[in-house]
C-alpha cells in the first residue's frame, strides 16, 4: 500500500513530537529510537524512512521542542505590550509549573549540561534555538544601544535558564519555589519592569 507525502509527512511530525518531550524529559542519550516510535503508535521498523539516524532524531526534536516553546509564549503574549509580554514571559519561565514539567518546558534549562556530549547537528539544532530565544527577549527590551541590549537578552536567558535547572535540582519544593521567586524578582528588575502588569 502507497501512502502519499501529506501522509509521511504528518508521521513524521508525531515521531518528531514525541522525540520532543522524550528528550526534554530524558535528554539526549536518554532517548530510545523504538520507544519513541511507539509512543508515536509506530513499528521500531519504519525510523529510517524518515531518518538516517538517531542524532537527525534528536536535532529534529530539539528544535520541535523550541518551535513548541516559541509557539506557546507567542500565543500566550498576543496583543501584549513588549514590556508586558517579557513579564509574562519570566513569569511562566522561572515558576514551579516549568521547573516540575520539563517534558513540555524550554529546551535550554533541560538539556544545556547534556550538549557539549553531543554531535555536531544536534549542537547546531540546540545553538540556533538559543539563539533565536534570546533574539525574542531582545525584542521585547525597552529601546537601548543594541550591543547592551543584546547582552541584557542573553544574560536574562542564562539567568532565567539556571534559575529553572537549580530549581530542578534541589529536592526541596519550598526552596526551589524561593529561588524562583528571587531569581523573578531581580531578572524583571534587571529589565525595568517594576510596576508593569498584563
Amino acid at each position: 500500500m502507497r501512502y502519499s507525502e501529506t501522509h509521511k509527512e504528518e508521521t513524521r511530525k508525531k515521531v518528531v513530537s514525541a522525540a520532543a518531550a522524550a528528550v526534554r524529559a530524558k535528554g539526549p542519550d536518554g532517548v530510545g529510537v523504538a520507544e519513541v516510535m511507539a509512543e508515536a503508535g509506530l513499528t521500531h521498523g519504519g525510523f529510517y524512512a524518515h531518518f538516517p539516524n538517531k542524532e537527525a532524531l534528536v536535532a529534529a526534536a530539539i528544535e520541535e521542542a523550541f518551535g513548541q516553546t516559541r509557539r506557546r509564549f507567542a500565543q500566550m503574549t498576543e496583543g501584549m505590550t513588549s514590556a508586558q509580554a517579557l513579564d509574562a514571559f519570566i513569569e511562566a519561565y522561572v515558576s514551579l509549573d516549568h521547573r516540575n514539567h520539563p517534558q513540555r518546558g524550554c529546551p535550554i534549562s533541560t538539556l544545556s549540561n547534556d550538549l557539549p556530549r553531543q554531535g555536531p547537528l544536534v549542537r547546531g539544532a540546540f545553538d540556533q534555538g538559543v539563539a533565536n530565544l534570546i533574539g525574542r527577549i531582545e525584542d521585547w527590551l525597552p529601546e537601548q544601544e543594541p550591543s547592551a541590549r543584546r547582552s541584557l537578552a542573553s544574560s536574562m536567558m542564562a539567568e532565567m535558564a539556571g534559575a529553572v535547572a537549580l530549581a530542578r535540582a534541589v529536592s526541596d519544593d519550598s526552596m526551589a519555589e524561593a529561588l524562583l521567586e528571587a531569581s523573578r524578582a531581580r531578572i524583571k528588575s534587571r529589565a525595568g519592569l517594576t510596576g508593569v502588569s498584563a
